[in-house]
């Protein structure tokens, strides 16, 4: 077969010549670049796996490249063209926000799981303007549109690929285009799904009932989700099915943080041993670097990494004195992460307004400030695709020693957050962020505990995941201290988008939301 112009490692190659022959058998031929229709229904699964710096993003991004190229629509999370018979589709999925922006900035148009079981219902006059730049239909004259807004909106999209984008470029907000939103009703055809090592058995079955044929890629090093019992879904394929990548990409080989991580696959490597190692790297490469307090400045945006939730809650309080953070109120400029919502079964709607948003659990936000209704929050969802929302909040501040959260100000229901300047490993698996860092007297203590997660020390697991986290700076943090913030926080460059409204509801004559 003819490979990409690139030069594939072996088992790269390997995998792209495996996964190019289940796309055959489905009636996608990357060779000929000749599509058919689908031939089943039944699931047909494939997972990519490899630890960090074996090239499985790269492998991704090469097998969107060629679907692309072979004719196969690209489903992203912001609209939907009209169904035709004889199309072929392929979504590409991340479980959180930040996962996705990671494969967005590499050039890959991935969205939320949460976004692609949800679809848009567009208002029927913007449809069609959204149609056209799709490429199925011709150029609207919709009243109130110059056609020098629908210049912005067609330069963008040729750009960019995204329908609410370029529509916001043509001066409309989501709010003005989408009227709300609905569960798939159909499934889809292709699906690729980065960071699966985060899928509970539930999202896989849900996964599989919406794709006939479905890649996952993922991390066997990583944690498994919470009660899983230390299993990974792909973990659970017959072997034939699992595709595994051993080498180091080039690209990487000189990286200090991955030469950490991939490190702690030695059995006999012990904690001392391996701080050791983090303190020789940071005095080789400023890319590591031997912390001797927590930089408070980093952790409005990076949270550190921590393995106990006492020492998350210590940060937390002290990040909020440092910064002088009134008890009863928030500061713009807070980090949150979502810790899910709060709606009764008659606000279904609005679960999904929510989630498809963007607010999903975990999600991590940057506070704005205060709503027009008390209880309204404006929150900035950081790696979103439309990133700024208004919506009814329920904030939970925890404090040291205290059963009970403080609660600064809270709506009757809607979206609840923790505070995020610091956050544990496990909830910090599958995003990203330029500097990390990572609060190892946890870990010493992990170590300490002796306790282990699928045959591994936990340590070396947390360790594993903490560090992989890093894009391109690691601060190892040894000693139990705060630095003073060197600035205020700030929101400053986060508001260059309106937000759009998310009211959970008309507001009833019992209750104000």
């Amino acid at each position: 077969m003819t490979l990409p112009a690139l030069t594939f490692s072996d088992d790269q190659a390997a995998a792209y010549d495996a996964v190019a022959d289940l796309l055959r058998s489905a009636g996608i031929d990357l060779d000929d670049q000749l599509l058919t229709p689908p031939r089943g229904t039944a699931a047909s699964v494939m997972a990519v796996t490899g630890k960090a710096g074996s090239g499985k993003t790269l492998l991704l991004a090469e097998l969107y490249k060629a679907l692309e190229a072979a004719g196969v629509e690209i489903v992203s999370g912001d609209y939907e063209s009209r169904k035709r018979r004889d199309k072929r589709s392929l979504a590409i999925l991340a479980p959180t926000n930040k996962a996705a922006s990671v494969l967005r900035l590499r050039g890959v148009p991935a969205t939320t799981i949460h976004r692609i079981l949800y679809t848009p219902v567009y208002d029927p006059e913007y449809e069609r303007i959204a149609e056209w730049l799709a490429g199925n239909g011709d150029r609207p004259d919709i009243a109130g549109m110059s056609d020098l807004a629908l210049d912005r909106a067609e330069a963008f999209y040729a750009n960019n690929k995204s329908i609410p984008g370029a529509l916001a470029a043509a001066g409309l907000r989501g709010s003005d285009f989408i009227t709300g939103w609905k569960r798939r009703e159909e499934p889809l055809d292709i699906g690729f799904v980065d960071e699966s090592s985060m899928l509970d058995d539930k999202q896989f079955e849900d996964l599989k009932e919406i794709f006939p044929t479905l890649l996952l890629f993922g991390d066997p090093a990583q944690l498994a989700p919470v009660n899983q019992s230390g299993t990974m879904v792909f973990e659970k394929l017959p072997d034939p099915r699992i595709l595994t990548l051993n080498r180091i990409h080039r690209q990487d080989a000189d990286n200090p943080i991955l030469d950490l991580a991939h490190a702690l696959a030695d059995p006999d490597l012990g904690f001392d041993a391996f701080e050791r190692m983090v303190e020789d790297a940071a005095k080789r490469d400023d890319r590591v670097v031997w912390g001797q307090r927590v930089e408070v400045d980093l952790m409005a945006r990076s949270p550190v990494l921590v393995w106990r939730n006492a020492t998350r809650i210590r940060l937390i309080n002290a990040f909020r004195a440092v910064h002088g953070a009134p008890q009863d109120a928030l500061l713009e400029g807070e980090p949150l992460i979502c810790d899910g919502l709060e709606l009764p079964l008659k606000h279904r709607k609005k679960r999904l307004d929510l989630e498809a948003r963007g607010l999903i659990k975990g999600a991590q936000v940057i506070y704005l400030g205060e709503g027009r209704k008390p209880g309204f929050s404006r929150l900035h969802v950081m790696g979103a695709e439309d990133p700024q929302v208004s919506a009814a909040s329920i904030v939970k501040i925890e404090k040291p020693d205290e059963e009970e959260p403080f609660i600064p100000f809270a709506a009757r229901m809607g979206a609840t957050f923790l505070h995020g300047a610091a956050v544990t490993i496990h909830k910090a698996q599958g995003s990203q962020w330029d500097t990390v860092q990572v609060f190892a007297p946890d870990l010493y203590a992990a170590a300490r505990m002796g306790r282990s997660e699928a045959g591994q020390p936990l340590w070396k697991r947390l360790a594993y995941v903490a560090i992989t986290r890093a894009q391109n700076r690691l601060i190892w943090v040894v000693r139990n201290r705060l630095s003073k913030p060197t600035e205020g926080l700030r929101v400053d460059d986060l508001r260059r988008v309106p937000a759009a409204p998310l009211s959970l509801s008309e507001p009833e004559p019992e209750e104000q939301t």
